[in-house]
Formats: C-alpha cells, structure tokens, sequence
C-alpha cells in the first residue's frame, strides 16, 4: 500500500513537471504578438524572440513615415511568402521603443537586420528592400554560393529589368566571389553567370567581365581584376542602374540617397517651362561624370518638392540654377554663372573634384570697414539688424555677382548713395545673394531692390519702377513720408502699451501690500 501511494505521488509529481516546462511555450506564444505573419517586438519580448527563432529578421520602423510605411506593407508581402521557412520576420516601433533601439543602436532608419542562432550583438545588415521579392532574394543569396547565378541567359536577355552578368573563363576564380558578395548586397537587382561564348562574342567583350545588359542592349561593361573590391563593383553596378540624371521623387528618394555615389550636382529647374536645352547640357554632363558625381534633376513646380527646396535655401524664381552637395559633410556649392550649358557645368563640377570650387556659406565673412563706403556691404550675419533699425530707411540691392544684369546698377547705385550722403537716417547697402542666405520671403529675381522703412514693424517694400537716379530718389521720398505717419501710430500704440504694462505693474504691486 506504502508502494503504491509514493507511486502515485511519483506520477502526479511526474505531471506537475510536465506542465511546468510546457507552460512557458503556451505564454511565450501568447508574449509575441503578430500582425499579418510579423512579429511586433518590444524591449520585454525581444530576448525571447531571439533565443526561440534561429534566423530572426527584424525591422526597426518609424509607423508614421512614408518609408516606414512603404517598408511595413513590403515586409508583410515577404512574411507570406517566408511562412513555414526557418525566417521569421519581426518588427520594432522605434517611436515606442526608444531603449530597445538605443542599445541595439538602431536608431537610424530605416534599419533591418538578420538575427542568426540568438547573437544578438553581431546582426547581418539587410539591404532596405524595394520589393517583398528582394527580402526572399536576399536571404536565397545569404544561403547559396556563385553557381546558383549560373545561366544561358535565353530568357533573361532581352528582359526590361536591368540583368548583371558576368561572365567567366574559370568559375573558381577569386573574383567570382567578389560577384556574388555583391549579388547579396543588391538584391533588387538580377544578376546571372555565363560561359556562353556565343554571347560574350555577341557584345564583342573578352572573359572576366561584368556586363549590365537592358533590352539586350549593352549599358556597360566593367573588366574584373583580382585586386577588384565588392565596395567598387557595387558603385559600378548602381551607378550604371540609373539613368545619367535621376528626377527626385517619392520612387527615386532611397535610391538617391541610399547611392554609394556621395557627390550630388542638383539642378532645380521649372520642367512646365521650356527646360530642354538646359537638360540637355546637364544630361551630356552627367555622362562624363559618372562614378563621381550623381546628377540630380529637381522640378521646383512639384509641390512635394518644397522640402527640399526649403533645405537648399532655393526659391522658385531664382530657378533653374545648379547646386553640388557632397552627403558626408552637407557642404553646399553653388554654380556662379547665369549661363548653364555644358562647358559651364563641367567646368563648375571639375572645379569643385579639384577642391577650387567656393562653397556657398550661411554667410560670407563681414567684410573690413563695410560701413565707412557710401554703398555698405552687407552679409547673412548683418542684414536684418541693419535693415529692420527703426531709425533708419535702409534701401538694399540683393545682387548676383555673376550677372550682367546685376553689374550694371552698380554705378547707379553709386550715384543713389551720394544723393543720400547728407541724409545720415537713409542708408543705401547692396548684398551678394548667391554668397549669403537671405531669411525673408524674396518676392521676383535678382536684381532686387528691396527698401525697409524706419519703422518698428519689420516691413519690406520691392522697387518695381524704372531704374534712373531721380525714379530712385522720388521713391525713397514718398516710401519715407508714408513711415512717417505710420511712425505716428506707432508711437502712440507704443506709448498706450507702455502706459498700460506700468498701469497693471501699480495694480499688481498695491495688491500685494493688501495682501502684506
């Protein structure tokens, strides 16, 4: 009896630890939430999702951004396609989980990564994918080898996607590893391996090359050498995917600033006027630059492009004018001339390789002795606390030092400072609009001449008149007597506010003694 009943405790106890170990899986499912196939990680379940999945692909999202969004809906299509595999797919609000992504340093998006057997301190960066097509691609050329790519190239030929080849004499040469490396890397992109020499002999190429093959076309070839890198066959590959000049928008954004190419020329330019000839020079340019510097086309007539215009400091009507920009630094420079044919561009964008060219500052340096001219030199740093003095009118010619226009008032402007030498309250200025950002709203092209009544209210007034000395002069006169009766009010809403502050000031201090 003794026996039977330390069996039967034996067998319940048995039990009780069977539960036990089968009771976390039950919970550890319930702790993972998921949306359509994807996991939704945060800091408390991140750990578990590691050590439960071997390959575990996450990406670290912002909800609310376009990309974000565009990469989410990408992410889903490729956790159907994955279901069943040894991948699962898994994300992390990054707005919601600012620690998790601090110590993971994740912090810069987009960023997705494979997680491989729990390491959870050595992830493989994931290429940020156009299609649901490129994660499954992606992860296919992770786990094959440079014979997966081999093809007669039949088919693929003639395709309308962009196909990389290579073609190789011997397939165990060190350099069709250097291939493959970079097939991983860009997964959108369709890469093959030939031995046919009917092809090779077709494009009139020798071995060991890497062709980039459109509608059977040609684009280019790259000869590969053992000292050949991935890093440099991947700025060969997607330099050459583009077109010589890539309009910015919402498809093309990542791939532009995603470009291993780091040197930006960006032409901002009105593509509803007639832009042709001007493209056309920009395009012949950009073929002589390519591994170098990226051409970009911005059309200022896209209300999406605002942004960016607002970044670059570019107003419509300055457009079209040419702006290179190198993504490490942020340094700005800005094409000095009206004329924007080839030799211009070429000549601006060799200028700035070579380090000469001069870039374009916030603000020029305040130049000596500005102020003891009859005509003051302003810059960035000195325009508004010059211009906006309440006890002066301060009349200013916002001028291009590159432009005919602009170099022929400068005499008059002389002439217009010496018929205002004896007045010490007007001031006439002139400032270099392509050298120092101008923070006021601009209101037509340079040259502008631009006049800021003495007064309070920070007010400007553009001269649209003729441009003779006495037109000049009559202007400032009447624009003068105008601030003089706004002055009036002014003053006298000055003083009632004035009068109003020491009133409340008396009434505040007089309670407080009752209170004492």
């Amino acid at each position: 009896m003794r026996r039977l009943l330390l069996l039967g405790v034996t067998a319940f106890c048995l039990c009780v630890f069977v539960a036990a170990d089968t009771q976390p899986d039950r919970q550890g499912d319930k702790s993972f939430p998921e949306k359509d196939g994807v996991l939704q990680l945060k800091k408390g379940n991140f750990n578990r999702a590691l050590r439960k999945y071997k390959q575990l692909l996450v990406y670290f999202h912002a909800p609310l951004s376009g990309e974000g969004h565009r990469v989410s809906a990408v992410f889903e299509g490729a956790a159907a396609e994955l279901q069943g595999s040894e991948v699962k797919l898994a994300v992390v609000d990054v707005a919601k989980e600012k620690d998790l992504a601090k110590e993971l340093n994740a912090t810069g998006l987009p960023v997705i990564r494979l997680y491989l057997s729990g390491d959870k301190h050595n992830p493989v960066p994931c290429p940020v994918p156009q299609s649901s097509s490129s994660i499954v691609t992606w992860l296919k050329r992770r786990a094959g080898s440079a014979a997966d790519l081999i093809t007669d190239l039949i088919q693929s030929e003639a395709s309308e996607e962009l196909q990389v080849v290579g073609f190789f004499k011997e397939l165990n040469a060190e350099y069709i590893q250097v291939f493959y490396d970079a097939a991983i890397d860009l997964p959108d992109v369709n890469f093959a391996v030939t031995q046919n020499n009917e092809v090779i002999s077709k494009y009139g190429l020798t071995h060991d090359v890497v062709m980039l093959l459109k509608k059977s076309k040609l684009i280019q070839a790259y000869k590969m050498m053992p000292q050949t890198s991935k890093e440099e066959l991947i700025v060969f590959i997607t330099v050459y995917q583009m077109d010589p000049v890539t309009e910015y928008s919402g498809q093309t954004a990542t791939q532009i600033l995603t470009s291993p190419v780091l040197n930006h020329a960006i032409l901002f330019v009105n593509k509803s006027s007639d832009f042709q000839e001007i493209y056309s020079a920009f395009n012949n340019a950009a073929e002589a630059f390519r591994l170098k510097i990226l051409f970009v086309l911005v059309d200022i007539d896209e209300p999406r492009n605002g942004r960016l215009m607002e970044y670059f400091r570019v107003r419509d009507f300055e457009a079209p004018l040419i702006r290179l920009v190198n993504l490490t630094d942020h340094v700005t420079y800005h094409l000095p001339s009206d004329t924007l044919d080839i030799v211009t561009i070429k000549k601006f964008c060799q200028s700035y390789l070579e380090g000469k060219a001069k870039p374009k500052m916030q603000s020029e340096p305040i130049p000596e002795g500005w102020d003891k001219q009859p005509v003051k030199e302003l810059v960035g740093t000195t325009l508004e606390k010059v211009a906006f003095n309440p006890n002066r009118t301060v009349f200013v010619l916002f001028y291009l030092p590159y432009s005919k226009e602009s170099r022929a008032l400068f005499p008059l402007w002389e002439e217009l400072a010496e018929a205002f030498k004896e007045r010490e309250h007007v001031v006439i200025a002139r400032m270099d609009a392509s050298a120092n950002d101008i923070n006021m709203s601009m209101q037509g092209p340079y040259p502008s001449l631009c006049l800021f009544p003495a007064l309070y209210a920070e007010r400007m007034v553009v001269y649209t008149g003729k441009r003779k000395l006495k037109d000049l002069v009559k202007f400032i006169d009447k624009e003068m007597e105008k601030a003089k009766k706004d002055r009036v009010k002014e003053d006298e809403d000055r003083r009632k506010y004035i009068e109003a502050a020491k009133a409340e000031d008396a009434k505040k201090a007089n309670e407080t003694k009752d209170e004492l």
